[in-house]
């Protein structure tokens, strides 16, 4: 409910009061006469008979980062509160982020600034609270974020627009309002005048709200929304970018880190891999020990070398541009987003790879990076460098046009060329637009029969001509037949989990983002993003598996931060079949045997270079792991480790459980896919102080 006496909740009615306000404030020069209209606004604004306030928080919503749900009469009285109604998906309501924390930075909940994030969902994924969190965690949102799943508060104030900012006064009060992006002077200035005037009243209050961050709660992983993902077909190598982590890396087949660039914390740096940075990097693309980059969140082009170990900026100024036309040289050319890149030619003539293309999403465009001099389709000799727009009118919309300048797009997302003749094309994945900018579902069929919901990635398979989609918020991987235009579901059940099945339509995925092609089409690579994995697609057996990421001692690894990080354990996945054996007794001091007898699929063979290996956990009986041998490896099937156990002569409990993981990485036996596959054995104990026989050794059997 409104507070008592309350006007009309609806944004309209601040309309002709800040509209007068906005008009002033364009005459004003100095920033004396900005901050002098603003508060005599707030003074006009806050003489009003009657509030316009707007309504309490909905009883039963999902909250995000608190301790317990918020209050706007309760808990944010006495602040000056910005909510940002925002929708995840939207590269309008990412681009407004780093305003909002920078507002965060500048002031605190102690001198009486609060953001609340108020997610009205526009496609119905981005609904599911589990969703969200990933959301939250992806973008390193840490003020409270409420989910309005059913757009209530969205619809009784209406909003029109994402992203939305409304500033309240202490007493729930609505004072100014700004939509979509591009307001940080404004909004600054309207923070800290609206602080200013209400404390110079007396009415702000420097109580604190119960943060509490989902993030602070989550487990070390390999891997962090991992977004993009090539292939190098040279060296037999896989580039992915872990974009949660900040950082790039150059993997091995089997799934040995050779290279770590960047991370684990953002930042904007060239220079040797050890100091390098990144911002949430998505599109990768490799050519000759080269690596381009779409550094989304820093709107750069990053270059690494492989060989010389450096990384330089090839296009953008680092801050976000609004240049929907381009022209100039890389590095003074100011880009918006990039999210994906990809190599491609000039022209038939040209006989190597001299353009980059970047799905531009911040400007809904296509644009292209000149690598050698060349020339674009209508476009004089451009020199090498130039970085300009090639397709999109740069109007966020779905349309279609002989002139690519007139075409429109939708936060272009992921980029795939087919160079071959009769094809000579380039897809894009246009994540808004799915069908139309409100038309989506998930539908197979033929062309505008068929429906997508956000899609991130493409991937050409020039082997069978097909072209395969990550339907990232169906949670699917579709294959679209472009000669017949239909489009099909091959992986994935629609829901949002992480199962490895024992075919493609049993195994499910968590918003993929990213997908590629390799082993001469047999495999398809696929950027699990939410479940932070890498999955493997094989074509040909319809076969599921995960690809292991893990680090070796020689790896040229990112800075000191990552490189001092204490070793961790593998974490079982949840997939992991678990086995509960039979009770044992023993006594103390006595020692129990168990040998390992575990058999892989026909036709594999234990990856090498992969350390393949048990380790023991006793989860709340730590005591009787007390100098034992926690772990080993597993070097060889047909000679498996027999594994040790003493029971401590002091015994804290009469009964505890050790568990016993494994983990195997193997691969077929042409080494063409790699796999990693957990079990956990579960022992019961029984301490006893009758001393036993000799106790058998236990078998720990198992088939992959």
């Amino acid at each position: 409910m409104a507070a008592p006496g309350a006007r009309s909740c609806s944004l309209s009615g601040l309309l002709p009061a800040q509209t007068s306000l906005e008009y002033a404030l364009l005459d004003a020069v100095t920033q004396e006469e900005k901050d002098g209209l603003v508060y005599q606004y707030l003074q006009k604004v806050d003489g009003w008979e009657q509030d316009l306030s707007v309504p309490e928080f909905p009883e039963g919503l999902e909250w995000l980062n608190t301790e317990e749900p918020i209050s706007v009469y309760k808990d944010l009285c006495g602040k000056v509160v910005v909510l940002d109604f925002f929708t995840y998906c939207c590269i309008n309501c990412i681009h407004l982020l780093p305003d909002l924390h920078a507002l965060e930075h500048t002031y605190s909940d102690k001198d009486g600034l609060l953001i609340v994030g108020v997610h009205s969902a526009k496609f119905p994924n981005e609904k599911v609270l589990d969703n969200l969190r990933s959301a939250v965690l992806r973008y390193n949102i840490t003020h409270p974020v409420v989910n309005d799943a059913d757009a209530s508060l969205w619809q009784e104030l209406e909003v029109s627009c994402w992203p939305t900012l409304i500033i309240l006064g202490p007493r729930g009060n609505m004072l100014f309002s700004l939509i979509g992006e591009g307001h940080k002077e404004n909004l600054f200035l309207y923070t800290s005048i609206a602080l200013k005037y209400y404390k110079d009243r007396g009415q702000i209050r420097a109580n604190k709200i119960g943060i509490k961050l989902y993030k602070d709660s989550l487990p070390p992983s390999p891997l962090l929304f991992p977004g993009k993902i090539t292939v190098d077909h040279v060296s037999n190598r896989l580039v992915i970018a872990d974009t949660g982590h900040h950082r790039i890396l150059v993997v091995w087949k089997n799934g040995q880190i050779q290279y770590s660039i960047g991370g684990p914390n953002p930042g904007r740096k060239d220079g040797i891999f050890s100091e390098s940075s990144f911002n949430s990097p998505q599109g990768v693309a490799i050519m000759n020990n080269i690596i381009y980059v779409a550094d989304t969140e820093n709107h750069l082009i990053r270059k690494i070398d492989l060989e010389a170990e450096m990384v330089s900026t090839v296009a953008g100024i680092g801050i976000q541009g609004t240049d929907k036309e381009g022209g100039a040289k890389g590095d003074e050319q100011p880009i918006s987003s990039p999210w994906d890149v990809v190599f491609g030619r000039s022209g038939s003539e040209v006989q190597r790879d001299n353009i980059l293309w970047i799905a531009m999403a911040g400007t809904h465009q296509i644009w292209a990076l000149l690598l050698d001099c060349g020339r674009l389709p209508k476009k004089n000799e451009l020199k090498k460098g130039t970085c300009l727009r090639f397709a999109g009118s740069g109007n966020e919309e779905n349309r279609n046009n002989a002139y690519p300048h007139k075409a429109g797009f939708a936060q272009p997302s992921g980029l795939s060329l087919a160079a071959e003749d009769p094809w000579s094309c380039l897809f894009v994945a246009d994540s808004e637009s799915s069908t139309n900018l409100f038309a989506f579902g998930d539908v197979d069929g033929v062309g505008i029969n068929a429906r997508l919901q956000h899609p991130l990635g493409v991937t050409w398979d020039k082997k069978r001509n097909l072209l395969y989609v990550a339907d990232s918020y169906n949670h699917k991987i579709k294959v679209v037949d472009p000669k017949t235009k239909n489009c099909t579901t091959l992986a994935g059940t629609g829901n949002a989990s992480n199962i490895i099945g024992s075919s493609f339509t049993d195994s499910t995925f968590n918003e993929p983002g990213g997908l590629c092609i390799g082993e001469n089409g047999q495999l398809l690579y696929v950027a699990d993003t939410n479940n932070h994995q890498i999955k493997v697609l094989d074509l040909e057996t319809k076969t599921v598996s995960m690809f292991p990421v893990f680090r070796s001692e020689n790896a040229v690894v990112d800075g000191p931060c990552l490189a001092e990080k204490p070793k961790t354990l593998p974490k079982l996945p949840k997939s992991a079949p678990g086995i509960r054996l039979s009770p044992v007794a023993a006594s103390p001091g006595q020692t129990l045997q168990f040998k390992l007898r575990l058999d892989l699929p026909s036709g594999t063979k234990l990856t090498e270079g992969a350390s393949s290996c048990w380790f023991l956990s006793a989860e709340g009986n730590e005591w009787l792991l007390q100098g034992q041998i926690p772990s080993g490896e597993i070097e060889s099937i047909s000679n498996q480790p027999t594994i040790s156990l003493q029971i401590p002569g002091d015994c804290l409990s009469l009964e505890a459980i050790l568990s016993i993981s494994v983990f195997l990485y193997y691969c077929s036996a042409d080494s063409s896919a790699c796999m990693m596959k957990g079990i956990l054995f579960s022992q019961p104990l029984q301490i006893t102080d009758t001393q036993q026989d000799c106790i058998p050794p236990v078998e720990l059997k198992y088939i992959f």
